[in-house]
């Protein structure tokens, strides 16, 4: 909603109303969104659902990662599976050059945290950007970002998607 509420009040959205298409599922690996999973799936219907109804898809804000952390084969092999959902998402939906805008890990469950970011910073698709969590407070149980931190971090998003997404309006 922070994100949402901070285009609206730039006054750049586009349209007077934001739009939000939720996908997110905790606790899963970057494996389970692949073309071909339940979970790409569903995310591909519900992007459908909202162009269907009207909508108009500006960018996929993307944080995901914490559980790709705990296995080395998951960590290394994150940047290629994160560029594969990319391309496959942007073919699917038909939006060659789809605005993503992905949020690099504040912390991770397992040992590999630095793995997976040092991947999501070198994904080296046009019109991919890389948003940092790292050094947003984290709730007491060190995992998640605090209530403050998931503002903070909406507003980071909408910055940044003002700076690169307003060609694609």
């Amino acid at each position: 909603m922070a994100f949402a509420n901070a285009l609206l009040r730039s006054g750049h959205a586009g349209s007077p109303v934001v739009g939000l298409v939720p996908c997110a599922v905790g606790g899963t690996r970057m494996a389970e969104w692949g073309k071909g999973t339940e979970l790409y799936a569903e995310m591909l219907r519900r992007a459908r659902v909202a162009v269907e109804t009207g909508g108009r898809i500006g960018a996929l804000l993307w944080y995901q990662g914490e559980s790709d952390t705990v296995r080395w084969s998951d960590a290394t092999e994150y940047g290629r599976r994160m560029g594969m959902l990319v391309r496959d998402l942007r073919a699917d939906l038909g939006i060659p050059h789809l605005l993503v805008i992905q949020v690099g890990l504040a912390s991770g469950l397992g040992q590999y945290t630095q793995v997976v970011r040092d991947a999501q910073k070198g994904i080296k698709l046009r019109n991919v950007r890389f948003v940092d969590a790292m050094g947003l407070p984290l709730q007491d149980g060190h995992l998640h970002l605090s209530t403050q931190a998931q503002v903070q971090l909406g507003h980071m998003l909408a910055q940044s998607y003002l700076n690169y997404g307003t060609s694609q309006h």
